[in-house]
């Protein structure tokens, strides 16, 4: 078993971050509260560590006035720095628009834009490459097409999944997992959108059916809205019997997404670590 780290958006928001600007951009404006959450993750037993690069493309980043460049290479030097001799994961998200023909962006743009994100977290010293949080199938591929092509890194990919077992753009697990194996995914995951317990039915679609390992980042439940402030669910401990039974299922990567923190990893090395 490999042991992600958690999320950091909300980890940064906690930390007093303004939630108006993309966590991305603390980067460069406040890297030491980024380097703080790294460490966090680190000493509570995290195996890898996920740099703040999650939206530092062109697309996000040239508005507010950033290079993307600049963003992914002090996002893994940050990343760096708390993990030690631990790997570093370049973190991809989605672009943040449609492709066409539902949106105006074509396979090319994006694969420009995915391209020079994965290079340039390759050039900074990052160990391997995470997409996630892809919830079109379509785009998926091209970033990992864009990664396996453009670097020599390990590529992970992951999407989310809805309460009916399908990405919102209707991608069953199945197909998932022949697509993205095609394409050369070292890794497979579901991540974000739901909390443990709800994503059991596509983590066992996918262990069934992948010949890579599966990699489970979910959100510490649903997101809940109470005096104006958004909280999560499910603790640390129930985070944690909900992995050990994913782990029983062969899921060989394990990690937390939104409103998890470095309570929830340290949750799931106690619990599932002899689940080997």
């Amino acid at each position: 078993l490999v042991f992600f780290d958690g999320a950091m958006g909300t980890m940064l928001q906690a930390k007093g971050w303004d939630g108006s600007l993309p966590p991305e951009v603390c980067n460069i404006v406040n890297p030491q509260l980024v380097e703080e959450v790294h460490q966090a993750y680190a000493d509570a037993g995290a195996d890898i560590i996920t740099a703040n690069t999650f939206g530092a493309n062109s697309l996000k980043m040239r508005p507010l006035g950033y290079s993307a460049d600049e963003v992914v290479r002090q996002g893994v030097a940050l990343a760096r720095r708390a993990a030690g001799s631990r790997p570093v994961a370049l973190d991809i998200g989605p672009l943040g628009q449609l492709m066409a023909p539902m949106g105006t962006l074509s396979f090319q743009e994006a694969y420009q834009h995915f391209a020079a994100h994965a290079k340039a977290g390759m050039e900074a010293g990052a160990d391997l490459i995470l997409i996630e949080t892809m919830s079109d199938l379509h785009e998926a591929k091209i970033a990992v097409l864009a990664a396996k092509e453009q670097t020599s890194l390990p590529v992970i990919c992951s999407l989310t999944f809805q309460k009916n077992g399908r990405t919102i753009m209707g991608n069953d697990p199945l197909t998932v997992v022949t697509v993205l194996e095609a394409l050369g995914a070292d890794a497979i995951g579901v991540n974000c959108s739901l909390g443990p317990e709800e994503l059991l039915d596509v983590v066992g679609s996918l262990t069934r059916h992948a010949h890579v390992p599966v990699l489970v980042q979910a959100n510490a439940g649903l997101p809940q809205v109470a005096d104006g402030k958004v909280t999560y669910p499910v603790g640390p401990a129930a985070f944690a019997e909900s992995a050990e039974m994913m782990a029983r299922m062969g899921v060989k990567m394990l990690g937390g997404c939104c409103g998890t923190s470095p309570e929830y990893i340290k949750a799931l090395r106690n619990r599932v670590g002899n689940c080997q």
